[in-house]
């Protein structure tokens, strides 16, 4: 009767939490698009008008285009054809709430506790607010979480099905966000390093045991009884060795001082699953783009000027602070004990987002975990009955009213801010220039230098584009010689003497422009060769005059 009792309180409070965390996904997904989104959707009509060429159609300066997430797109695009831009909105709700039950279902397996997989998990959606987007992202982040359930679970039940999974998802990744395909593979070194280390503080166990085994070999072909006598005493020390090893391993494993070793010898499965994910990447139409995609980015200057790209200023993230002294206070205060693969996980990630703040929302999917586990450590040592009585007591009918009403509130103050949100926010978006310029300009003809942030909303109005958000396509990583990347911070920032010989190097014709940008204050000096074609609150746009 009792163990009836618990289901029916853990029933209650998980269709609870699921639907409360629905909610909370919903109210924390914004409604107005991202300028990559604008880009996305063109690209998708387009591969399904004309396929994967591996060209870019939408600026004017025809250069090869890897189509990084080019599956994403096509999927995108036919949400938008369907549904419009609601359609594109209601993608990303959806996207979003999978995103926030997957890693609350994923929470409760790996560590068996409903309340704190509840907490946790909505406090990791409030710090991914940021991230959510009509973004090839918003996948991956739950093919990484899917991905930490998988190799977990293979661990403890060495099951072919998620076997299966784990080689499905880099296949997906490497034809919806190709960019983050080398990532995956992260995922699996800290219980790869993990091992290794286990193997090596375990080396007198082995080699003991190696050693014991050849002698009973060599005691089978012994030919006379001195000899097999020898045997025996030297196997009978080997076996008293090993024993004392294994007692001094045990005692030790059994109250580590702070870092628990796990020894689990599917590890070596896993590491031959890693290796055949390897080739996945081929299993797509982008070629090698897989293997080579990241290391270009990473060998450009694209990344040291795109805001998401550069190092963390912890100073400047409270919310990731905060975060980081929660690990620190269970670590040092508590007697709670990390198992190495999540310490080596927890740290290299620490180290990845110190690299580049982008990678914080990698920290926070894959770390929740980790939290999750220690914070379950924590009370199954200091109060074992603790979270099953707070459980309990939600799932009566006040408490659990209670409860609602605050997570209601709380998705209410995340979502009024939204309340009036357009889909395109024309402070940002050049929507009535975008109308200006096909009604009076030959789109055909011009050279229309933009800036970078709504170059992707142009092409999604069929406008040529100098730039536009994907940064990488204009560097010469990607294609040789050319430097409209690097041309563009120049002239955006005024930067040097060149500006009208950086313009006659594209023959430019046409500028649109921020009004308080620093080149419209620049051009406004010199009213001779520009004419003044449109304005209004927030964008210009300026004709060269023909010298």
């Amino acid at each position: 009767m009792e163990n009836k009792n618990i289901d029916k309180h853990s029933l209650r409070f998980n269709i609870m939490a699921i639907l409360l965390i629905a909610i909370f996904c919903f109210s924390i997904s914004p409604i107005t698009l991202q300028n990559d989104t604008f880009y996305t959707i063109k690209i998708g009509e387009h591969i399904l008008e004309n396929g994967i060429d591996m060209r870019d159609p939408f600026s004017f300066h025809d250069l090869e285009y890897a189509y990084p997430h080019w599956l994403y797109d096509v999927g995108i695009y036919l949400v938008y054809n369907i549904g419009g831009q609601v359609g594109i909105y209601i993608s990303t709700v959806v996207l979003s709430i999978v995103l926030g039950i997957i890693m609350y279902i994923t929470n409760v397996k790996l560590t068996k506790n409903k309340l704190t997989s509840f907490v946790i998990t909505i406090g990791a959606m409030y710090l991914l607010k940021n991230y959510i987007a009509a973004r090839a992202q918003l996948v991956t982040f739950i093919l990484f979480v899917l991905t930490i359930y998988f190799i977990e679970q293979f661990l403890d039940t060495k099951k072919k099905r998620y076997t299966i999974g784990l080689i499905v998802i880099p296949i997906i990744i490497a034809n919806v966000h190709v960019a983050v395909f080398p990532f995956y593979f992260i995922l699996y070194l800290p219980y790869i390093a993990e091992y290794m280390i286990y193997i090596l503080s375990n080396a007198g166990i082995i080699i003991s045991a190696s050693k014991i085994k050849r002698l009973h070999k060599k005691l089978k072909n012994a030919e006379n009884q001195e000899e097999i006598e020898k045997i025996k005493d030297k196997i009978l020390n080997l076996e008293q060795k090993n024993e004392r090893l294994q007692k001094r391993y045990k005692k030790a494993n059994e109250n580590p001082y702070k870092i628990k070793i796990m020894g689990n010898h599917n590890v070596r499965l896993l590491i031959i699953i890693m290796i055949l994910c390897i080739f996945t990447g081929f299993l797509t139409p982008l070629g090698t783009t897989p293997y080579t995609y990241l290391v270009k980015t990473m060998q450009g200057n694209t990344t040291q000027n795109i805001s998401e790209h550069l190092p963390l200023t912890l100073v400047n993230d409270l919310n990731f602070m905060c975060v980081l002294m929660i690990f620190f206070a269970i670590l040092i205060f508590t007697d709670t004990k990390i198992r190495l693969s999540d310490l080596f996980m927890l740290s290299g990630l620490l180290l990845l987002t110190f690299y580049s703040r982008r990678q914080e929302s990698m920290f926070i999917i894959i770390c929740a975990f980790i939290l999750n586990r220690l914070i379950c450590s924590m009370f199954n040592k200091y109060n074992p009955n603790g979270c099953e009585n707070t459980i309990k007591a939600i799932s009566r009918p006040l408490l659990m009213t209670a409860t609602i009403a605050i997570v209601l509130i709380l998705c209410i103050s995340m979502y009024k801010p939204k309340i009036g949100n357009h889909f395109i926010d024309e402070r940002n978006y050049p929507v009535d220039a975008s109308t200006y310029i096909l009604d009076n300009l030959d789109i055909k003809n011009i050279r229309l230098y933009n800036e970078y942030n709504y170059g992707s909303y142009l092409l999604f109005r069929g406008i040529p584009v100098f730039i536009d958000s994907r940064a990488d396509l204009y560097s010469p990583e990607f294609n040789d010689g050319v430097t409209v990347f690097d041309d563009f911070l120049n002239l955006s920032g005024v930067n040097n003497d060149n500006i009208e010989e950086t313009l006659d190097k594209y023959d430019i014709t046409h500028l649109i422009m921020y009004k308080k940008s620093k080149l419209r204050t620049f051009i406004k000096q010199d009213k001779e060769k520009y004419n003044l074609l449109y304005e209004d609150d927030y964008f210009c746009i300026y004709e060269r005059k023909k010298v």
